[in-house]
């Protein structure tokens, strides 16, 4: 809870009641913020010393419950009827490349993507642990087994990596924003936070920007457990600012506590959030000022990209989302995710053109800004679906092989890379692991993964990717 005590007495050391601030629900991943702040590490890191960082931020888009390879980038049109699938292919503006036809916007800025069809490495478990982290071993979750191999203390995402190695771009800015829903449903898809701080410790958790309905924060008389929507509490940082600003010296607070003032007083982050500050003919772009009669309420997740851009455009490093139809959750509970064990193809036709239009939508604008060869944009799930349909017209878990798009970074694009053989079951060539696509990632943004070092609980060293290397095809 954050709260303002009321008073304008002063303490000893010259701080004025009214500065003297309780935070404990406003929190990066949970914690108190200046507990966060305070939380001295005692992991060393190697800086890395040759690469020239390029790329400023990160936008990975999380697509939870396993998106189907089948019918979206990879489609099989000469496999018999259980395989192949009700879409059509359709050409795009790279020659040569295909993709489901309900994806016609992505199809149109090919020449900005690379889909790789080949990724590698997954687990037959609804788990986005290894989209955020990299590694696919982890700690017991709830309906997720213990996978032996990770170190004390977990391993942390890459948000939080960028966090400990390059720190904030911009102060009052966390460099790690996670924009994805934390309702009890939607994190038992996830299981992990996507920006996790793992054996980093809690100073390098993401700002989790959806923390309304677990938290009872109080900013200025506000309680976000009343609060209906974002502008609220926009209102309520505003005046919270304003009374920092009117309060006096603050001296007295250690430098902990001055970092947890430049996060909740920073305006970047709260305008940031604000669309209403964006013009008609953006939010226009990323579809937010049309009516969507088929969708629960007339509701959609298309503001997240729009979000996304904003965060990463106002000091951001990694800014995570998860994508779905409205509302986020567990398909059994008739609430979406990617999870399409039945009637997929009906299924694919309310979600698909949703990450087209709004995933291109992104990409577009990015690079309208000037902005796309500094931010990197990777989209993928936890693994892929089984090529052949089952009784219920649904596809099942897959972990052998899935595909991901990539975005940005300054890296090449307009490429395939690998293939799956002939009805999609696993790799054909060039397979790729997806701790390759993080190694790249993590070069694009001046980070060495061959001599960059972090050390865990027990005081070993760990790499970021272990042997894993970025892929020449997008950075060589």
């Amino acid at each position: 809870m954050l709260t303002n005590s009321g008073s304008e007495s002063r303490f000893c050391d010259g701080l004025s009641r009214r500065c003297c601030l309780q935070i404990g629900g406003l929190t990066l991943g949970g914690m108190a913020l200046p507990a966060i702040l305070r939380a001295e590490s005692t992991n060393t890191a190697s800086r890395s010393s040759s690469p020239t960082r390029t790329a400023k931020g990160i936008i990975m888009v999380l697509l939870p419950g396993g998106p189907t390879h089948l019918d979206t980038v990879d489609l099989k049109p000469d496999a018999p009827s259980e395989i192949r699938g009700e879409f059509l292919p359709i050409a795009t503006k790279q020659p040569g490349v295909e993709i489901c036809e309900l994806l016609p916007r992505l199809a149109s800025i090919a020449d900005k993507l690379t889909i790789i069809r080949s990724l590698t490495g997954f687990r037959d478990d609804h788990n986005t642990h290894w989209c955020s982290t990299g590694w696919e071993s982890h700690p017991a979750m709830e309906s997720s087994p213990f996978i032996a191999g990770f170190p004390p203390g977990d391993w942390p995402s890459m948000g939080s990596i960028l966090s400990k190695q390059l720190g904030p771009r911009v102060a009052g800015v966390p460099p790690a924003v996670d924009l994805t829903p934390i309702t009890p449903d939607a994190r038992f898809i996830l299981r992990t936070p996507p920006t996790q701080p793992g054996y980093l410790g809690s100073a390098h958790a993401g700002f989790e920007v959806e923390a309304v309905d677990r938290r009872n924060i109080q900013l200025n008389g506000t309680t976000l457990n009343r609060v209906s929507d974002r502008r609220a509490l926009l209102s309520s940082f505003d005046r919270f600012r304003r009374e920092v600003d009117q309060a006096g010296p603050t001296d007295g607070i250690d430098d902990f506590h001055r970092q947890a003032f430049e996060v909740l007083t920073s305006p970047r982050l709260a305008e940031a959030l604000d669309l209403s500050r964006e013009d008609a003919a953006t939010r226009g772009r990323y579809g937010l000022n049309r009516a969507y009669p088929n969708e629960r309420e007339g509701k959609t997740f298309l503001d997240q990209f729009l979000l996304a851009r904003r965060a990463i455009e106002a000091g951001a490093r990694c800014v995570t989302l998860a994508f779905c139809r409205y509302p986020f959750g567990r398909m059994l509970k008739g609430d979406y995710n990617w999870d399409w064990h039945r009637d997929i193809f009906n299924e694919a036709r309310g979600a698909l053109p949703l990450l087209d239009l709004g995933l291109s939508a992104l990409l577009q604008d990015l690079a309208e800004r000037g902005m796309l060869d500094d931010v990197a944009v990777v989209v993928w799930g936890e693994f892929g679906r089984t090529p052949k349909i089952n009784e219920n017209a649904g596809r099942d878990h897959w972990p052998r092989v899935c595909s991901a798009l990539v975005a940005g970074g300054g890296m090449r694009h307009g490429q395939v890379i690998g293939s799956t053989t002939r009805w999609g079951e696993e790799p054909l060539t060039r397979p790729v692991h997806f701790r390759d696509v993080f190694a790249s990632l993590y070069q694009r943004l001046g980070i060495d993964v061959a001599t960059t070092q972090f050390t865990d609980r027990a005081g070993r060293p760990q790499y970021l990717v272990g042997d894993h290397r970025p892929l020449p095809e997008l950075v060589g």
